[in-house]
């Protein structure tokens, strides 16, 4: 399975915000569309990660207060990224490797979505269903006892 298996089902609905918008905005931004991640772009080009981790690590470093912070000062500058092409089971190591819940899917320079580790963990569980039934189904035709027995020469 790749990741272009997870966008195919997620939809391709994606939210941005610039760097230099206020941390406040996108707060808001984030609540209101009940979100975890904002990918940051700035002429058209991927240039950060904002979550609500970033957003929690600025506050506690603002001592509590947003304050007049920038997104770009709050953002993760260097967002692990993957392509349509990736495979999930890569995704997943990378994932929990680096403690990200969230990576933006690039095909080069243009943004394709963002797959979360909700999605990655969904897609491995409706995997593991469907081998599930398959199996199931499988062993539900096997020949009967007494047909194999009859093949049994004494």
């Amino acid at each position: 399975m790749q990741v272009n298996d997870i966008l195919r089902v997620k939809g391709g609905t994606l939210f941005t915000v610039h760097p230099d918008e206020p941390l406040s905005r996108a707060m808001n931004d984030m609540a209101e569309k009940d979100i975890g991640s904002l990918v940051v772009m700035a002429q058209g080009d991927l240039v950060g990660m904002l979550t609500f981790r970033e957003v929690i690590q600025q506050i506690v470093k603002n001592g509590g207060h947003v304050g007049e912070t920038s997104v770009r000062e709050a953002m993760d500058a260097k967002p692990l990224t993957c392509t349509g092409e990736t495979d999930i089971d890569n995704v997943r190591r990378m994932m929990l490797e680096h403690h990200a819940r969230y990576m933006p899917v690039m095909d080069n320079r243009v943004l394709m979505g963002v797959i979360s580790f909700y999605d990655v963990a969904k897609a491995v569980v409706d995997s593991q269903n469907f081998e599930n039934k398959m199996l199931k189904a499988y062993i539900r035709d096997w020949p009967a006892q007494e047909d194999a027995e009859s093949d049994v020469k004494l």
